[in-house]
Protein backbone atom coordinates (compact mmCIF):
# COMPACT_ATOMS: atom_id res chain seq x y z
CA UNK A 1 0.00 0.00 0.00
CA UNK A 2 1.21 3.49 -0.77
CA UNK A 3 1.28 6.43 1.37
CA UNK A 4 -0.37 9.63 -0.20
CA UNK A 5 3.33 11.03 -0.74
CA UNK A 6 4.11 8.11 -2.86
CA UNK A 7 0.77 8.68 -4.88
CA UNK A 8 1.30 12.08 -5.41
CA UNK A 9 4.78 10.56 -6.86
CA UNK A 10 3.28 8.03 -9.06
CA UNK A 11 0.65 11.07 -10.52
CA UNK A 12 3.34 14.03 -10.94
CA UNK A 13 5.01 11.05 -13.43
CA UNK A 14 2.63 10.15 -14.79
CA UNK A 15 1.94 13.53 -16.32
CA UNK A 16 4.89 13.50 -18.03
CA UNK A 17 3.61 10.53 -20.28
CA UNK A 18 2.56 11.47 -23.89
CA UNK A 19 1.14 8.52 -25.18
CA UNK A 20 -1.22 9.57 -27.97
CA UNK A 21 0.40 10.93 -31.68
CA UNK A 22 -1.98 13.84 -32.30
CA UNK A 23 -0.07 14.25 -35.64
CA UNK A 24 -2.85 11.69 -36.51
CA UNK A 25 -6.09 12.33 -37.96
CA UNK A 26 -9.17 10.89 -37.32
CA UNK A 27 -10.30 7.86 -39.31
CA UNK A 28 -13.15 6.70 -38.45
CA UNK A 29 -16.70 5.48 -40.25
CA UNK A 30 -19.93 7.33 -40.36
CA UNK A 31 -21.27 3.56 -39.05
CA UNK A 32 -18.90 3.66 -35.99
CA UNK A 33 -19.59 7.24 -35.24
CA UNK A 34 -23.34 6.33 -35.13
CA UNK A 35 -22.35 3.15 -33.16
CA UNK A 36 -19.91 5.08 -30.05
CA UNK A 37 -20.64 9.01 -30.27
CA UNK A 38 -23.91 9.19 -27.74
CA UNK A 39 -21.62 7.11 -25.29
CA UNK A 40 -18.28 9.22 -26.45
CA UNK A 41 -20.40 12.47 -25.46
CA UNK A 42 -21.81 11.14 -22.41
CA UNK A 43 -18.31 10.14 -20.79
CA UNK A 44 -16.32 12.94 -22.08
CA UNK A 45 -18.66 15.48 -20.39
CA UNK A 46 -18.26 13.09 -16.84
CA UNK A 47 -14.65 13.05 -17.20
CA UNK A 48 -14.64 16.70 -17.65
CA UNK A 49 -15.96 17.73 -13.43
CA UNK A 50 -13.90 20.34 -11.64
CA UNK A 51 -13.92 17.74 -8.48
CA UNK A 52 -14.83 20.78 -6.50
CA UNK A 53 -17.34 18.77 -3.98
CA UNK A 54 -14.80 15.64 -3.84
CA UNK A 55 -11.60 17.87 -3.26
CA UNK A 56 -13.76 19.81 -0.17
CA UNK A 57 -14.94 16.11 1.23
CA UNK A 58 -11.20 15.10 0.65
CA UNK A 59 -9.94 17.61 2.56
CA UNK A 60 -12.22 17.52 5.71
CA UNK A 61 -11.20 13.73 5.61
CA UNK A 62 -7.78 14.62 5.27
CA UNK A 63 -7.63 16.41 8.07
CA UNK A 64 -9.75 14.15 10.54
CA UNK A 65 -7.22 12.24 10.36
CA UNK A 66 -4.11 13.84 9.74
CA UNK A 67 -3.38 12.92 6.36
CA UNK A 68 -2.96 16.30 4.51
CA UNK A 69 -0.72 15.01 1.39
CA UNK A 70 -3.63 12.86 0.55
CA UNK A 71 -6.00 16.18 -0.34
CA UNK A 72 -2.76 16.90 -2.93
CA UNK A 73 -2.98 13.23 -4.07
CA UNK A 74 -6.37 13.52 -5.00
CA UNK A 75 -5.97 17.11 -7.03
CA UNK A 76 -3.54 14.86 -9.31
CA UNK A 77 -6.15 12.24 -9.57
CA UNK A 78 -8.96 14.88 -10.84
CA UNK A 79 -6.64 16.47 -12.96
CA UNK A 80 -5.26 13.32 -15.18
CA UNK A 81 -9.35 12.48 -15.13
CA UNK A 82 -9.81 16.00 -16.96
CA UNK A 83 -6.81 15.27 -19.18
CA UNK A 84 -9.07 12.14 -20.23
CA UNK A 85 -12.26 14.98 -20.70
CA UNK A 86 -9.97 17.08 -22.67
CA UNK A 87 -8.72 14.11 -24.92
CA UNK A 88 -12.28 13.20 -25.37
CA UNK A 89 -13.33 16.53 -26.29
CA UNK A 90 -10.27 17.14 -28.89
CA UNK A 91 -11.53 13.94 -30.48
CA UNK A 92 -15.08 15.37 -30.47
CA UNK A 93 -13.75 18.68 -31.91
CA UNK A 94 -12.02 16.80 -34.67
CA UNK A 95 -14.40 14.60 -36.08
CA UNK A 96 -17.14 17.77 -36.05
CA UNK A 97 -19.32 16.10 -33.54
CA UNK A 98 -20.09 19.03 -30.07
CA UNK A 99 -19.64 18.58 -26.86
CA UNK A 100 -23.07 17.85 -24.87
CA UNK A 101 -23.41 20.23 -21.90
CA UNK A 102 -26.32 18.09 -20.33
CA UNK A 103 -26.71 14.03 -20.11
CA UNK A 104 -28.99 12.62 -17.78
CA UNK A 105 -26.91 9.27 -16.76
CA UNK A 106 -23.85 12.52 -15.58
CA UNK A 107 -26.29 14.50 -13.92
CA UNK A 108 -27.91 12.18 -11.41
CA UNK A 109 -24.19 10.99 -10.72
CA UNK A 110 -23.13 14.38 -10.29
CA UNK A 111 -26.27 15.11 -8.02
CA UNK A 112 -25.10 12.66 -5.69
CA UNK A 113 -21.84 13.30 -5.52
CA UNK A 114 -22.72 17.23 -4.51
CA UNK A 115 -25.01 15.89 -1.75
CA UNK A 116 -22.45 13.34 -0.17
CA UNK A 117 -19.95 14.63 2.03
CA UNK A 118 -19.16 11.00 2.91
CA UNK A 119 -15.57 9.93 2.22
CA UNK A 120 -16.73 5.84 2.39
CA UNK A 121 -19.24 6.79 -0.18
CA UNK A 122 -17.18 8.74 -2.17
CA UNK A 123 -14.28 6.01 -2.69
CA UNK A 124 -16.87 3.74 -3.14
CA UNK A 125 -18.61 5.75 -6.15
CA UNK A 126 -15.27 6.47 -8.17
CA UNK A 127 -14.49 2.71 -7.53
CA UNK A 128 -17.62 1.82 -9.19
CA UNK A 129 -16.97 4.06 -12.23
CA UNK A 130 -13.61 3.25 -12.60
CA UNK A 131 -13.93 -0.45 -12.53
CA UNK A 132 -17.18 0.20 -15.29
CA UNK A 133 -14.86 2.81 -17.53
CA UNK A 134 -12.26 0.00 -18.26
CA UNK A 135 -14.45 -2.24 -19.82
CA UNK A 136 -16.12 1.14 -21.53
CA UNK A 137 -12.90 2.09 -23.27
CA UNK A 138 -11.80 -1.08 -23.70
CA UNK A 139 -15.36 -1.51 -25.94
CA UNK A 140 -14.78 1.96 -27.74
CA UNK A 141 -11.14 0.61 -28.84
CA UNK A 142 -12.47 -2.60 -30.24
CA UNK A 143 -15.27 -0.87 -31.86
CA UNK A 144 -12.88 1.18 -34.18
CA UNK A 145 -10.57 1.07 -36.44
CA UNK A 146 -9.51 4.47 -35.90
CA UNK A 147 -6.18 4.78 -34.27
CA UNK A 148 -6.01 7.63 -32.92
CA UNK A 149 -9.31 6.72 -30.98
CA UNK A 150 -7.89 3.59 -29.92
CA UNK A 151 -4.57 5.75 -28.44
CA UNK A 152 -6.90 7.67 -26.81
CA UNK A 153 -8.72 4.54 -25.27
CA UNK A 154 -5.70 3.00 -24.71
CA UNK A 155 -3.94 6.31 -22.33
CA UNK A 156 -7.16 6.07 -20.36
CA UNK A 157 -7.14 2.47 -19.25
CA UNK A 158 -3.49 2.94 -18.58
CA UNK A 159 -4.06 5.67 -16.34
CA UNK A 160 -7.14 3.82 -14.78
CA UNK A 161 -5.79 0.75 -13.31
CA UNK A 162 -3.54 2.88 -11.14
CA UNK A 163 -6.78 4.87 -10.39
CA UNK A 164 -8.74 1.95 -8.91
CA UNK A 165 -5.61 1.04 -6.78
CA UNK A 166 -5.54 4.49 -5.13
CA UNK A 167 -9.31 4.45 -4.69
CA UNK A 168 -9.15 1.16 -3.12
CA UNK A 169 -6.22 1.49 -0.54
CA UNK A 170 -8.27 4.41 0.59
CA UNK A 171 -11.42 1.95 1.40
CA UNK A 172 -9.45 -0.35 2.70
CA UNK A 173 -8.11 2.08 5.25
CA UNK A 174 -11.80 3.24 5.84
CA UNK A 175 -13.30 -0.32 6.22
CA UNK A 176 -10.77 -1.64 8.54
CA UNK A 177 -11.30 1.39 10.82
CA UNK A 178 -14.79 -0.12 11.22
CA UNK A 179 -16.00 -2.40 13.85
CA UNK A 180 -16.58 -6.37 12.82
CA UNK A 181 -20.70 -5.32 12.82
CA UNK A 182 -19.67 -2.26 11.08
CA UNK A 183 -17.81 -4.31 8.30
CA UNK A 184 -20.85 -6.77 7.77
CA UNK A 185 -22.80 -3.90 7.32
CA UNK A 186 -20.46 -1.92 4.78
CA UNK A 187 -19.99 -5.11 2.61
CA UNK A 188 -23.86 -5.48 2.20
CA UNK A 189 -23.92 -2.08 0.97
CA UNK A 190 -21.12 -2.08 -0.72
CA UNK A 191 -22.38 -5.25 -2.89
CA UNK A 192 -25.41 -3.21 -3.57
CA UNK A 193 -24.35 -0.15 -4.66
CA UNK A 194 -21.51 -1.62 -7.00
CA UNK A 195 -23.88 -3.86 -8.78
CA UNK A 196 -27.08 -1.58 -9.03
CA UNK A 197 -24.58 1.23 -10.37
CA UNK A 198 -23.39 -1.36 -13.19
CA UNK A 199 -26.43 -1.94 -14.81
CA UNK A 200 -27.31 1.79 -14.58
CA UNK A 201 -23.64 2.04 -16.89
CA UNK A 202 -24.95 -1.16 -19.11
CA UNK A 203 -28.49 0.43 -19.45
CA UNK A 204 -26.82 3.87 -20.45
CA UNK A 205 -24.07 2.33 -22.92
CA UNK A 206 -25.25 -1.02 -23.91
CA UNK A 207 -24.96 -0.03 -27.48
CA UNK A 208 -21.14 0.58 -27.31
CA UNK A 209 -20.78 -2.05 -25.10
CA UNK A 210 -22.17 -4.96 -27.66
CA UNK A 211 -20.20 -3.00 -30.43
CA UNK A 212 -16.80 -3.78 -28.35
CA UNK A 213 -18.10 -7.64 -28.11
CA UNK A 214 -19.50 -7.98 -24.63
CA UNK A 215 -23.00 -9.11 -23.87
CA UNK A 216 -24.85 -8.32 -20.97
CA UNK A 217 -23.25 -11.44 -19.55
CA UNK A 218 -19.93 -11.41 -20.75
CA UNK A 219 -20.35 -7.45 -19.11
CA UNK A 220 -21.19 -8.58 -15.33
CA UNK A 221 -19.00 -11.09 -15.21
CA UNK A 222 -16.66 -8.70 -16.32
CA UNK A 223 -17.61 -6.86 -13.44
CA UNK A 224 -18.16 -9.27 -10.89
CA UNK A 225 -14.53 -10.34 -11.35
CA UNK A 226 -13.47 -6.56 -10.77
CA UNK A 227 -15.78 -6.21 -7.17
CA UNK A 228 -14.38 -9.60 -6.17
CA UNK A 229 -10.91 -8.36 -6.41
CA UNK A 230 -11.60 -4.96 -4.70
CA UNK A 231 -13.14 -6.96 -1.96
CA UNK A 232 -10.90 -9.37 -1.52
CA UNK A 233 -7.84 -6.21 -1.30
CA UNK A 234 -9.76 -4.35 1.26
CA UNK A 235 -10.88 -7.44 3.68
CA UNK A 236 -6.96 -9.11 3.60
CA UNK A 237 -5.48 -5.07 4.07
CA UNK A 238 -4.91 -5.17 8.10
CA UNK A 239 -1.19 -5.70 7.84
CA UNK A 240 -1.04 -2.66 5.15
CA UNK A 241 -3.36 -0.37 6.80
CA UNK A 242 -1.45 -0.65 10.07
CA UNK A 243 1.78 0.27 8.44
CA UNK A 244 0.08 3.24 6.02
CA UNK A 245 -1.17 4.18 9.48
CA UNK A 246 2.38 4.18 10.84
CA UNK A 247 3.25 6.06 7.71
CA UNK A 248 1.17 8.75 8.43
CA UNK A 249 2.51 9.38 12.08
CA UNK A 250 6.15 9.58 11.56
Amino acid sequence: MKTSNQWILHFQENAKQHRIDWSLRPDISEQEISTILASLQAWQLGETSDGRHLLKAVTRYARQINDLPYIEATALFIKEEQKHGNNLGTYLDRIGKPRIKADLGDTLFRKVRYFNANMEIWTLTVIVVESTAQIFYQSMKDATRCKLLKQICTDILIDEAPHITFQTERLSIIFNSKSAIGKAIALKAYHIFYFSTALVVWMAHKKLFRAGGNTFTKYMIKMRYKYNRIIRHITTAKVAFESSAIAHQV
